[in-house]
């Protein structure tokens, strides 16, 4: 077959699946595997070769960095952080917002971009209560954070892998771990002056905050302590502890024995047995026991060992219409002996609630804070007294060798920094230990992977191959080269123009198509031109160049389907398309420059 032919084939196909992409008629997958069906029809590739990329070293990479990911996030550490980051801000809302997006976009740097921006979806929505913000003037900004963030390291984002993968596949000397940070670091200090001065103008103010605390869990529920001896709260007060500063509730009556307080509560020194009853943020319910040490207390009084069993799961359970729950109390109804499950808390859609929970008359569309034994989660699932909304992630407990998730990231950079292991052995390495010691579950490690992703890499990772066969990417090559000529006439300029046509070229297509998809495609013709440059005017900008795409890829500020963090706060921000086009088009352009400035100083043409 004629290769001009297979060149014209080649096109065709890669636009046809770049308008799929767009237009989404059908999943990104589908279209994927579609493209390599065609391609190996048409004889470009082998089976062989269309299937590769499963066993590529960077798809397995993503696969075990994204278990390592879950494994932290189960810890509930980077909550504690940034509890103890949003305490330490302050009240000024400038100051509190800088240290809440530089502190996103350092997290996100060693974990996956979508668990950062699920974890601190709600530490931003209670900072805009705090401050009185519309949420949507902070949720952009934060999915930009996590962006920035993804270019900190090597392992911040899966663009960076897959490009360090092709270096690899091709014998060519891979990124060291922290070799994007001198970049990166001045990506999230400029890109975080950006979208605190634009967030604040050019962002729109709406009312959402009802939908996000539905999606986010931020709802309050009636729920009920007892002070223990060893409590934090014994012989103070909630006013002399700052508890307001960490938890989002309403302190609503202080019981000692038959007397109940209903005035000055935020002042008056609780005792050893007292019970208070609040409402309270159904993400802080276990924070806020386990914090201050205090007792969780209902119908039926549990032990603590009960209450911190390594197979509890809390769901919230919706009263029916026909229940037979409707009109008794849960004290009355014992859940323990009829659910094998306790009930932690109570929600009611109109009522302000002050009663024990025990005490309070069920009604129909009441919400209950369910805590039950996995085992048992079935035959409360199959009662057609309640019905089950969902199961919640709120930390009821300490994972075995929790410690380990915190040590295990690290430990992986340090090694792979020092050459001793690679960053796909450190990757494998750290999600066998952690699925061995139990510390997280095998279940657990399959739903941290984010299989379409994962998938869609594999199927696109084969399209670099069949660039090279066909000869595209040395058409490709050779007209950027072409055009380099007219904007200037000596290699390191030409080659400097080069590096800004290829960022340019990565990030408007990242923004339309998935940026792991761009890194794919673009990566090969990145290494032609490289090579092009070394035969003719004996130098190698080659790293300079993959350097273009990687942080290319990652400026995906214009639209919402450009990042997959983006499309996390489109819906539930109330976004519209203009919104991301007027905030990210000027931040894509200032990003533009100083990568174009930036990346031939940091990473420097070498001589051959």
């Amino acid at each position: 077959m004629n290769i001009d032919i297979q060149i014209i084939e080649f096109i065709v196909i890669v636009s046809l699946m770049v308008l799929f992409f767009v237009l989404e008629i059908i999943p990104m997958e589908v279209t994927a595997l579609a493209t390599l069906g065609a391609f190996w029809l048409l004889e470009i590739l082998t089976i062989e070769e269309a299937i590769s990329g499963f066993g590529n070293k960077a798809v397995i990479t993503i696969g075990a960095i994204f278990i390592i990911s879950r494994a932290l996030v189960k810890t509930g550490f980077l909550e504690v952080l940034a509890d103890y980051l949003y305490n330490i801000a302050g009240k000024r809302p400038w100051f509190s917002f800088f240290i809440f997006f530089v502190t996103v976009s350092i997290v996100s740097g060693f974990i996956n971009n979508t668990a950062a921006v699920a974890i601190f979806i709600p530490l931003a929505i209670n900072l805009c209560q705090r401050f009185h913000i519309s949420p949507t003037k902070v949720l952009l900004p934060l999915s930009y954070a996590a962006i920035f963030g993804g270019t900190l390291t090597l392992i911040g984002t899966s663009t960076n892998i897959i490009v360090n993968g092709f270096l690899e596949s091709h014998g060519l000397e891979t990124f060291k771990m922290f070799e994007f940070s001198k970049l990166g670091v001045i990506f999230i200090f400029v890109g975080t002056i950006y979208i605190l001065i634009v967030g604040k103008w050019f962002l729109p103010s709406r009312s959402i905050t009802t939908s996000l605390t539905q999606k986010y869990h931020m709802r309050t529920f009636l729920t009920e302590f007892k002070i223990t001896e060893d409590s934090l709260l014994n012989g103070s007060s909630i006013f002399e502890q700052n508890v307001k500063k960490k938890y989002d509730f309403q302190l609503l009556k202080i019981i000692r024995g038959d007397l109940e307080m209903v005035r000055n509560l935020k002042n008056t020194r609780l005792k050893v047995d007292d019970v208070i009853i609040m409402q309270i943020n159904i993400k802080d319910i276990i924070k806020f026991r386990d914090y201050y040490k205090v007792s969780l207390l209902s119908d039926v009084k549990m032990s603590q060992s009960e209450l911190t069993g390594s197979n509890l799961v809390v769901v919230e359970g919706l009263i029916p219409q026909n229940s037979h729950l409707i009109g008794k109390t849960i004290s009355k109804v014992d859940f323990r002996h009829s659910f094998g499950a306790f009930v932690l808390a109570i929600r009611k859609q109109t009522e302000l609630l002050r009663e024990k929970v025990a005490h309070i008359k069920l009604k129909f569309s009441d919400t209950l804070l369910i805590m039950v034994p996995r085992e048992n989660l079935e035959e409360l699932r199959s009662s057609n007294d309640l019905i089950i909304l969902e199961e919640l992630d709120i930390h009821l407990r300490y994972q075995k060798f929790w410690w380990l998730s915190i040590i295990i990231i690290p430990a992986v950079m340090i090694l792979s920094s020092y050459n001793i292991i690679t960053i796909t052995e450190g990757a494998i390495m750290g999600a066998i230990v952690l699925l061995i010691l139990g510390t997280i579950t095998m279940e657990e490690a399959y739903d941290s992977i984010n299989w379409p992703v994962i998938f869609l890499i594999a199927l696109l990772v084969p399209i670099g191959i069949a660039m090279e066969k066909t000869g595209a990417g040395n058409l490709l090559s050779d007209n950027i080269a072409w055009l380099s000529t007219y904007l200037g006439t000596e290699p390191e300029l030409r080659a400097l123009r080069v590096v800004s046509i290829l960022y340019l070229v990565t990030f408007l297509t990242s923004a339309f198509i998935s940026n792991a998809a761009v890194a794919i495609i673009l990566s090969p013709l990145a290494l032609i031109l490289g090579q092009y440059f070394a035969v003719n005017f004996s130098i190698d900008p080659t790293k300079a160049f993959l350097m273009a795409i990687c942080f290319g890829a990652s400026a995906s500020f214009m639209t919402p389907i450009g990042y997959q963090t983006n499309l996390m706060v489109f819906t539930p921000g109330q976004y519209r398309f203009k919104d991301f086009l007027i905030v990210g088009f000027p931040l894509t352009l200032i990003f533009w420059f100083i990568a174009s400035y930036y990346i031939p100083q940091f990473w420097p043409f070498i001589k051959v």
